[in-house]
Order: structure tokens, then C-alpha cells, then sequence
């Protein structure tokens, strides 16, 4: 049996992208015999894991419970701000080791979401090697240009990236631009001079449709209570931070003619959300509608099939959970241009760019698309997750992956 730990999701829950992933990943992996995942969730704080919450956990003990038939074990993080995460990712690896040692596992493969720990990648790698293990590292985006850390934060990030590269024995990308910025930026200076070496396997999403029906009652009360209807308007889902290019959406939208509201998902900052009020007063325009989350899955899925157009405007990261789902359910899809949302939706979207005025246009043209247009591009863009993205599919690369290991030992 392959043993695989994986360490740097918050939880199993189904809100945020490793978290969506690992949900799925189980999931569709939950009948293997030849697979054994062991999954570190936070025991506390923001994104902590409450399985008593989860449909179909089994509680094992006060620190584990069993989940898709993973074990998974909860790890206890200090209230210390922003390093809490690199704490926790440390934490989650002295506990995997120790559970390797302790049940004899032999050649274990370590699985690290995101480059949070790398000043400590040389260590661990070292130990998991002595185990008998590998080290695999999802490097994600590019965690150092995001807009929310501070300078000497994003340094660090950089440097840590670097070091995760250096010392991973297989980077795992999501998206074949990372993969080809880590050759380009990183080829030549891993352990001995060598490239590091990196595979390609895509993140996922659903390819059904939901199973709520047009008129049912969960759908009909929720555009009652916000003042919504079927195809009448446009639709964004998911981080409120700048890098998502919220304040271009805002503003593009407020020049625009459409009639359409444009309704915003997504659990708001409100440091943010009074920057964006002092540049934009978005306020003044009853278009502009923020209505908080949706946790149940069916309900956000029938929302995105039901919306005229979904705006996407993330410009860091690799291939976005967000813009997968919906590409798979929205018929009509705006995208900022940039090369990570070009190399998903290739020509299943339409595109617009920051420079002012951009957007606003698209807005208006779209307005005006006939439906059989609209439903041409729409086929377009389900047939793209379809055939490259479906949850099935990357589950099944990622069993490739695992057992390749496995016949390697």
C-alpha cells in the first residue's frame, strides 16, 4: 500500500482550493486498496476542521477521525498571526514523521500544499529520505506577488519558494505556466546543481449539473431575499482581496450600460470593502450587490447556471478553482487576460484587460449576444472542462503519480 501525508489545507470542507481538492481527491480515491491518505487538518482557529459538522466523519479520537476512508488528524496552532501557518505546516510534518516511525511505514510520500516552510524544506526532506520517503511540494501561484503581504513578506515567500524547489523530489504544478516558470526560474540550482523535477496535474472541477431543479424552493427564497432573478445578472465567486481585481470589476461595471445587477460571493474584508467605498462609492449604484457566502454547494452551482455571465479577474495563482467551476456551469464567461486563465479557458471565454474602459465594453457587447451565441460559447466551455478538468480525470493522474512511486520502491 502506498501511504500518502498530506499537510497544508485548512480542513476537508468544500470552501477554498485545497480544500476543495483534498475533499475530492478522497473522495474519488476512497475505495482504492492500494492508496492510504492521511490528511492534517487545523484543530483551531480560522478554517478549523469540525468533523461533527461533516457528513459522513467518523470520530476516532479528540485528534482524529476518519474521512473518504483517509485518517485524518487534527493539529493544535497558537493564535500567532501570520507565522500560524508556517507553525502549522511544521507541526503537521513532525507528526506525520512520527507516525511513519511508529507504524513502520515504508516509502511514505509527504505531500506539501504550498511553499510556506522552506527555510525548514532541507531538514524534513532529509529526514523523510532517511524514512524512506519522498518529499512532494504543489508549489501553487505566485504567493510573493500578492498585494496583501507587506514587502518583507513577500520576500520571504520568494526565498521560501526557492528553497521548497530546491529540496522537493517532485513539484507538482497545477498549471503549465507555473510549471514553466519553475524550470525558468529554477533549473540549475537544485541539490547538485540539478533542475528540479516537476510533473503537470491540473486542479478539477464537477462536470453535472446541479441537483437542485429551476423552481426549487432553496433557489427561489435566496433571490427573493436578494433581490435576483434567472439570467438577470452577472457573477463573481471568491477571495476578497485585491489581487482578484475586485476594484476594476466594481468600477468597469459602474461605467457600463447593462441593466443586469452584478452580484458578489465572497466573504468580505471590510478594511477592503471601505477602500473600495472611498475610490469608487459603489455604494450609489444598487446594481452593485454583495451577498455573502453560499456553503451549500447545489444551491452555488444552480447560482452559477443560472447567471447571465461570471467575471473572473485573478491574476496570481495557478489554475483557479473558481474559474473551473465556471467554466463548467456558466454559459458566458468575462476573464481578465492574463496567461493563467488563457492556458484554462483558451477559446471557450471572452477576454478583457485592465486598461479603463476595457471591461465596461465587453459588458455592453455581451448584453447584446443573441442566446444561440451564448449558448455556443457556453458549450464550448463545458466541453473544456469536460475533456481536460474533470475531478475523475485528475484523480486519476494523481493515482498515476502515487503508484509510480510505489513501483519505483
Amino acid at each position: 500500500m502506498q501511504h500518502i501525508f498530506v499537510i497544508g489545507a485548512k480542513n476537508l470542507g468544500t470552501y477554498g482550493g485545497y480544500e476543495t481538492f483534498l475533499n475530492k481527491l478522497t473522495e474519488y480515491h476512497q475505495n482504492l486498496t492500494e492508496i492510504k491518505y492521511h490528511v492534517a487538518c487545523k484543530a483551531c482557529g480560522e478554517g478549523s476542521m469540525d468533523e461533527k459538522k461533516t457528513e459522513g466523519a467518523k470520530c476516532v479520537s479528540d485528534t482524529e477521525f476518519i474521512y473518504h476512508n483517509a485518517r485524518c488528524f487534527k493539529v493544535k496552532i497558537p493564535q500567532i498571526g501570520s507565522a500560524q501557518a508556517i507553525y502549522y505546516d511544521i507541526a503537521s510534518l513532525k507528526l506525520c514523521c512520527d507516525y511513519i516511525i511508529s507504524h513502520q511505514i515504508e516509502h511514505p510520500i509527504v505531500y506539501i500544499l504550498a511553499c510556506r516552510i522552506g527555510p525548514f524544506a532541507g531538514h524534513f526532506q532529509k529526514k523523510i529520505h532517511k524514512l524512506g520517503g519522498k518529499m512532494y511540494v504543489n508549489p501553487d501561484g505566485h504567493e510573493f506577488l500578492r498585494a496583501k503581504w507587506p514587502f518583507p513578506a513577500r520576500k520571504y515567500w520568494k526565498l521560501s519558494e526557492c528553497l521548497m524547489v530546491k529540496h522537493s523530489d517532485l513539484m507538482i504544478c497545477d498549471s503549465k505556466n507555473i510549471e514553466k516558470y519553475i524550470h525558468e526560474s529554477y533549473d540549475g540550482k537544485g541539490i547538485d546543481g540539478k533542475n528540479p523535477k516537476t510533473t503537470y496535474i491540473a486542479y478539477g472541477a464537477e462536470t453535472r449539473k446541479s441537483r437542485l431543479a429551476d423552481d426549487d424552493s432553496k433557489l427561489l427564497n435566496w433571490y427573493k431575499e436578494k433581490g435576483l432573478s434567472e439570467k438577470g445578472y452577472y457573477l463573481v465567486v471568491g477571495r476578497f482581496v485585491p489581487e482578484n481585481n475586485y476594484e476594476t470589476m466594481i468600477r468597469e461595471f459602474m461605467k457600463s450600460k447593462t441593466e443586469r445587477d452584478f452580484v458578489l460571493i465572497t466573504n468580505v474584508n471590510e478594511k477592503f470593502l471601505h477602500q473600495l467605498e472611498e475610490k469608487l462609492h459603489f455604494r450609489s449604484d444598487k446594481r452593485i450587490k454583495f451577498v455573502g457566502t453560499v456553503y451549500d454547494q447545489e444551491l452555488l452551482m444552480k447560482i452559477r447556471e443560472k447567471a447571465y455571465g461570471y467575471f473572473h479577474g485573478h491574476e496570481v495563482g495557478g489554475t483557479n478553482p473558481s474559474l473551473l467551476e465556471a467554466l463548467g456551469n456558466t454559459d458566458l464567461n468575462l476573464l481578465l487576460d492574463v496567461g493563467f486563465n488563457r492556458e484554462v479557458a483558451e477559446d471557450s471565454a471572452l477576454y478583457w484587460s485592465k486598461q479603463p474602459g476595457s471591461l465596461a465594453k465587453l459588458i455592453d457587447e455581451t448584453d447584446k449576444m443573441s442566446i444561440d451565441d451564448i449558448l455556443k460559447i457556453g458549450s464550448k466551455a463545458h466541453q473544456r472542462i469536460e475533456q481536460n478538468y474533470s475531478w475523475s480525470y485528475i484523480c486519476g493522474e494523481y493515482k498515476r503519480v502515487w503508484l509510480e512511486n510505489e513501483r519505483n520502491n
